[in-house]
This record gives structure tokens, C-alpha cells and sequence, in this order.
């Protein structure tokens, strides 16, 4: 390596072992915690540019006793890996493991350098090599004793700083902490990769998990002073905190980036061949996310078992909250500090679920951005609870939009407002109106005040009124007035006719047609407005959700005579709210609200 770097730039200091490498690799070496100490002014032919690489160790020329768990949190923000293979001891069980840490983490281009080329035929180790990495990075014979190779090296490293970008460029800016300690006179200070977007001097920010707060003083990349830096290794001086606010594996966020730390990730799992056998679900693994290790549930949301080498979706349910986004990379170790698999982030703010709750057709859609698709299935699973939704976004899944941000399924969303509309006949109070509409709360409103701007129909204080012509019987308005203001005590049968002055053919003709325009509702030999009837129904299943009431209980309830009681008592039972028992009136399963 020394003879790769051109002259000895950087020193890496691990647990008594040095070793000798270029600025580019002692950086990532430095994400494992080695110390790196200046030994002069680096080369810029072999410095620029700087290669965000991981020279893993897979032979005794690197070995610096690191275990693979670190390995995995140096590994996190790399783009790119130069791997190490002795020419004679080939491929070994950890560097296959290596191997396939970078692969779940989505890192597939690299060099490899057969070291000790001069000792013995490097072919068969190339071999062994071409088989683990495949055709796509290049392989070179390199020997520091002969020099052999050495060039090559240094070219194959420069193709590959070409061609390779930035993994991690997407997305807020977050640095996981790799190293804290503190300096006299500065304070905390913080270093790690930086993902994402950039973070500046001055930025407030936030340690998670946690509450802690804090404020940037210093930002250095690479060991140089800046005012913002984004990608790289990254120190930042944090003022506010104290060292052990912001151990190993926290993260850093910026406070106005709006981050909402979970502890749910529904994510792909690809489950390796050699993970030992199946993954079932609700098994206890270890997740690494950028430098933190976090305890996890995994719940399978297909079936109850994943098969070693198959690809499923799952649940992760977090120990500690993590901040996370889409297309994230976890890397899954087992109880018995194996890797057995590798998580992609699919949604990072999910509902709490399992097995059977659909979530799997979601996610797949998620995957292969079909936004159109995701957008019709999320309308058609919230069914009459609606969603808040883009409004252009609902009209490409050919959902309906309401006021307010609202929308509803097409087919759904017709029915609801010619259920309205039929109901409304010569005006019906808003609570009777949003019955009608079949959906829940919120969005009933946002369905009517959608057809008020349509001009199907318009509100007067507290009632729906059709927008177009009334009824020419002038005999329906006043019935429906006399109903609206007796409420729950209305006139019988003869003292309507008297106050109305109509015969009795006319009042009940006059009747049907106000209760099929959902004014009125017939309950025993009563008629009442049918808002104040849809009120005494929704008080009377909230006091029967404590259990069986009789007739008293009820008649209190509603503040009327026994008579009036009766009647909507029987309103109840007929309307399917209700079950007479004994004296008693039972509310029926399903009936209660949630």
C-alpha cells in the first residue's frame, strides 16, 4: 500500500498495527475509528479525487482486528471498495461475508488487489475472486515487494473515483456519529459520513434518538475548516451538548428539516442463502443503520416464513427510534453475530401491521413507482374515511376530489353525493345530511360544501336545501317546519291535522313526501324531523355502549314523555341500533361507533 500511495501520506494507527495507505483509505479507516496522523503533504495525483472507498480487510496485510459489526458501521457511507485477496490463501469465509455486507448495502462496483502476487500464482486466487465479485470490477495482481501491479492499481482506482457517485447524495442531510470526544476551549465535537444535503455553520440541530438540541460552531471535511459541508467525512463542532449526549450510533439532523424519528420501517428483505435457514416471522435480529445498532422485530407481512435466498416484505419494529427515508440500507445479523440479510427502506412512516393487512401489495407498488396505482389502492382501502391527497395526484388515480383537500374513491365518491342529493328532497339538517352521504365526518362535510360550490345544493343556517326548485306543495314546508321546531316532542296525528288545517289524505300524502326527501322519519305513530331523530339515535348509542337501558334510562336521555320515548325507542329497533330484551333496548354488535 505504501507503494500505491506514492510515498507515505497518511498513517493508520489500530490497536499497534500501522499501516500505510493513501488519504483516500485512511478516511473510510478513520469511520472505524483509527486515528490518522499527517506524515507530510499529500501526493495530489494520487489524493484528488478523493475516494470514498473501504479497503476491507481480508488477509493478514490489513488485518487490524476490527470485528465485523464496526466493519459494517465503516462500510455505511461508502460508495465504492477496494478488496484485498492474499494470492496465498485466496478467498476467505470473511471476506465472503465482507462481500456480502457491501451487496446489502447496495455497493457493487470496487477493485480488487491479489496482494503477495510475487509468492505464488495469483491465477487461482483471481479465480476464487472473479467468482465472489462477478465480471464487473477489475482484478489486479499487485505485489509491494516487486512493485508488480502497482501501477495498474493506482489506474483501476482512478476509473473507478470516475465512474462511481455518491450513494448517499439523496435526501435531508444526516451524519451518523461514528467518533465524539472533546476538545478544551471548543467543546463537543462529532465525526461521521455525511449523508444527504449539506450542513453549515450555524445550523441548529437535533441528536436523535432523543431530544437533544444543539447548535454547529465548526464544520471540517476532510481535516479542512469549511462553512458547510455535504458528503464525506464530516466533523462537526456542536455547541450545547455535552460528550455524552451524542455517543456512537446517534445521528444528527438538522431541527427545521421536520424529522420524525420511527420506530416502524416497512422494508424488502433479501434473506441470504447462507443465512442458516428460514426467516420466520416476529424473529429477533440485530439492524445496522449507518453507525447504529438497534435491536429489531421483524414481522413478515406475506406469510409466517421467509425461505433462505428468497426476497419478502416485512415490518421492522425498532428498540430505538431511528431517523429514516426511503431507500435506506439496513444490513440483519442474527443472535449469533451472522449476517443474514439486508433491508431497503420501501415506507418509513407506516401504520403498526401484520400478516393479512395488505401492506405487501402497497409496498411492491411503492418499488416500482407506479404512483398512479399506490394512489387508487390507498383511495379504495380508505374507503368512506377518505384521504388527504394532491389533488392532481388523486385525479390521475381517477378519484374524486373534494373541498378541503379531501378526496374519495370514484365509484364511491358518486354514490355518496347521489345518496345526498336524493335525501336532501326539500331540505334536511346537516347532521341528517352527513348520514346520508355514508361517509365519515371530516370528509361529509367536505362532500357538501364540494356540491354547495357545484351548485347542487346550498345551506341556510342549519339545513341543506336543494339549490333548484322546491316542492309546489306549500303544505310539505309547513310540516317540516312544525317538526323542526317541536324537535323530540312532535304533535300527534290530529294535532298536526289541526294545526295545519289539512284532511287526513293531504297530511299523510304530504308526510310521505317530506320523508322520502329525508325531512322526516316515522317512528310508531309519531313523526319526527329527521335531524332531531338522527340526535336522539346518536345519544342513545352512546349511552347504550354502557351497557342495556330501559325505557326510563332513555325517556331521561332525551328529556320527553313515554309516549315520545316509545315511539323513537321503536325507531331504534326498526333502524337496527337497537334489540328489545325484556324491558330493556341492547345495543346490536356493530353499532357502536369507533
Amino acid at each position: 500500500l505504501k507503494m500505491i500511495c506514492g510515498n507515505p501520506d497518511l498513517e493508520v494507527i489500530r490497536g499497534g498495527v500501522r499501516v500505510l495507505c493513501a488519504g483516500a483509505l485512511a478516511v473510510r479507516y478513520q469511520a472505524l475509528g483509527g486515528d490518522i496522523r499527517s506524515l507530510g503533504k499529500p501526493d495530489p495525483a494520487v489524493y484528488r479525487p478523493v475516494l470514498e472507498l473501504l479497503g476491507m480487510p481480508a488477509d493478514r496485510v490489513l488485518a487490524v482486528g476490527d470485528s465485523l459489526r464496526t466493519d459494517i458501521a465503516g462500510a455505511s457511507g461508502v460508495d465504492g471498495y477496494l478488496l484485498c485477496v492474499a494470492a496465498d490463501d485466496g478467498v476467505m469465509p470473511q471476506t465472503v461475508e465482507h462481500m456480502a455486507v457491501l451487496r446489502l448495502l447496495g455497493v457493487g462496483d470496487g477493485v480488487v488487489a491479489v496482494t503477495k502476487s510475487d509468492l505464488i500464482e495469483p491465477e487461482l486466487a483471481v479465480e476464487e475472486v472473479r467468482e465472489l465479485v462477478g465480471d464487473g470490477p477489475e482484478v489486479v495482481p499487485v505485489s509491494s515487494v516487486t512493485g508488480q501491479g502497482i501501477d495498474e492499481l493506482r489506474a483501476a482506482l482512478s476509473r473507478l473515483a470516475g465512474r462511481i457517485g455518491r450513494r448517499t447524495a439523496a435526501g435531508r442531510p444526516r451524519l451518523f456519529v461514528d467518533r465524539v470526544f472533546s476538545v478544551t476551549g471548543a467543546g463537543t465535537i462529532v465525526t461521521g459520513t455525511l449523508w444527504g444535503g449539506a450542513m453549515a455553520v450555524g445550523d441548529r440541530v437535533h441528536i436523535v434518538p432523543g431530544a437533544d438540541g444543539a447548535r454547529v460552531r465548526g464544520v471540517e471535511s476532510h481535516d479542512v475548516a469549511v462553512t458547510h459541508a455535504a458528503g464525506g467525512r464530516v466533523a462537526l463542532n456542536l455547541v450545547g451538548i455535552e460528550r455524552d449526549q451524542a455517543p456512537r450510533g446517534t445521528c444528527v439532523v438538522r431541527a427545521e428539516d421536520g424529522w420524525k424519528p420511527t420506530t416502524l420501517l416497512d422494508v424488502a428483505i433479501d434473506w441470504l442463502a447462507d443465512a442458516g435457514g428460514s426467516l420466520r416471522s416476529r424473529r429477533r435480529l440485530q439492524a445496522f443503520l449507518g453507525t447504529a445498532e438497534i435491536g429489531v422485530t421483524c414481522v413478515l407481512l406475506e406469510g409466517d416464513e421467509l425461505s433462505a435466498g428468497d426476497r419478502g416484505y416485512a415490518q421492522l419494529r425498532l428498540d430505538v427510534a431511528v431517523p429514516a427515508e426511503s431507500g435506506d440500507r439496513l444490513v440483519l445479523r442474527s443472535a449469533e453475530r451472522r449476517t443474514v440479510g439486508g433491508a431497503r427502506v420501501v415506507d418509513p412512516d407506516p401504520l403498526r401491521h401484520g400478516k393479512g393487512s395488505g401492506a405487501a401489495e402497497r409496498l411492491a407498488l411503492i418499488e416500482v413507482g407506479d404512483d398512479g396505482a399506490l394512489a387508487a389502492l390507498d383511495l379504495r382501502r380508505a374507503g368512506r374515511r377518505g384521504l388527504r391527497m394532491d389533488p392532481e395526484r388523486a385525479r390521475r388515480a381517477g378519484g374524486s376530489v373534494l373541498d378541503g383537500g379531501w378526496a374519495l374513491g370514484p365509484d364511491l365518491a358518486d354514490t355518496s353525493m347521489e345518496s345526498l342529493v336524493a335525501a336532501i328532497g326539500q331540505g334536511i339538517g346537516v347532521s341528517a345530511a352527513r348520514i346520508a352521504t355514508g361517509l365519515d365526518g371530516e370528509v361529509a362535510d367536505a362532500l357538501i360544501t364540494t356540491l354547495e360550490r357545484a351548485g347542487r345544493l346550498r345551506r341556510d343556517g342549519t339545513r341543506v336545501l336543494p339549490h333548484g326548485p322546491q316542492s309546489r306543495d306549500p303544505a310539505v314546508a309547513t310540516i317540516a317546519r312544525i317538526l323542526v321546531e317541536a324537535g323530540l316532542r312532535p304533535p300527534g296525528m290530529a294535532d298536526l291535522a289541526e294545526q295545519t288545517g289539512l284532511p287526513a289524505t293531504r297530511l299523510a300524502a304530504a308526510l310521505t313526501e317530506l320523508r322520502t326527501a329525508g325531512g322526516a322519519v316515522h317512528a310508531g305513530d309519531l313523526w319526527f324531523d329527521a335531524t332531531a331523530a338522527a340526535g336522539a339515535v346518536e345519544a342513545a348509542r352512546q349511552l347504550l355502549a354502557d351497557g342495556p337501558k330501559g325505557i326510563g334510562d332513555l325517556r331521561d336521555l332525551w328529556g320527553v314523555g313515554r309516549r315520545h320515548a316509545m315511539a323513537l325507542a321503536a325507531h331504534l329497533d326498526a333502524s337496527g341500533v337497537t334489540r328489545r330484551v325484556g324491558d330493556n333496548r341492547v345495543l346490536r354488535r356493530g353499532a357502536a361507533r369507533q
